[in-house]
């Protein structure tokens, strides 16, 4: 799968930190049934890696992947536990060598213009916006799409329900990631029903460019 073809799978990709590995599967489900297949597991956690063995081999609907990806070995350790594709919140040459070389569809993280031209010259043209509500928002995105329309963006980091259609009428963006989908307490309590409902509620999002 190409890496623009996997953000257009839906337009939310829930970003998920991992607490307890348990909660994986179940909450996995709740996202798909909800109608977001695409799932980012931040691997910020003990249980990350774990999370996404345990949903690669039981929720074949799930297209499961690292996020906080920042170093080449974890590039490693995130394929071998099988994920589907690779976040990074930013990015050096060693990390992009090293998400190139695994194969994978991967989104480097950008906050600047030059450091989307950068990536830009290696042929990357797909990436994640972060963090995107404290580095410019939608505007910098709109303004961006002029002189480079080229780039595809994820953007992260301070997105909400309520902010998410001001990105996706963008033609720059295909889909944002968000962690409002998992809220803390519903996870730790295994109120799946509440996360499919968000999930369903991210999933009807409209984007008015290509709707």
């Amino acid at each position: 799968m190409r890496t623009l073809d996997l953000m257009k799978l839906a337009p939310v990709v829930p970003v998920v930190v991992l607490d307890d590995v348990d909660s994986a599967v179940p909450l996995a489900r709740a996202l798909v049934a909800g109608g977001l297949p695409v799932i980012e597991v931040t691997l910020r956690t003990g249980a990350a890696l774990e999370g996404i063995r345990r949903i690669a081999a039981e929720v074949p609907d799930a297209v499961v992947g690292a996020g906080t990806v920042v170093t080449p070995w974890q590039v490693e350790e995130a394929a071998g536990a099988g994920s589907r594709f690779l976040v990074s919140p930013g990015c050096t040459d060693a990390l992009r060598a090293a998400m190139t070389g695994s194969g994978l569809p991967f989104l480097p993280g950008v906050s600047t213009v030059s450091e989307a031209m950068a990536l830009l010259e290696h042929g990357v043209t797909e990436l994640k916006f972060f963090p995107a509500k404290a580095a410019g928002g939608a505007p910098f995105l709109k303004a961006l799409y002029g002189p480079i329309p080229g780039l595809s963006f994820c953007p992260t980091g301070g997105i909400t329900l309520d902010s998410a259609p001001g990105f996706l009428t963008l033609p720059n963006v295909p889909c944002v990631g968000g962690s409002w989908l998992t809220p803390a307490d519903a996870v730790a309590s295994g109120d799946w029903a509440r996360i499919e409902k968000l999930a369903a509620e991210a999933a009807s999002l409209a984007d008015p460019v290509t709707a």
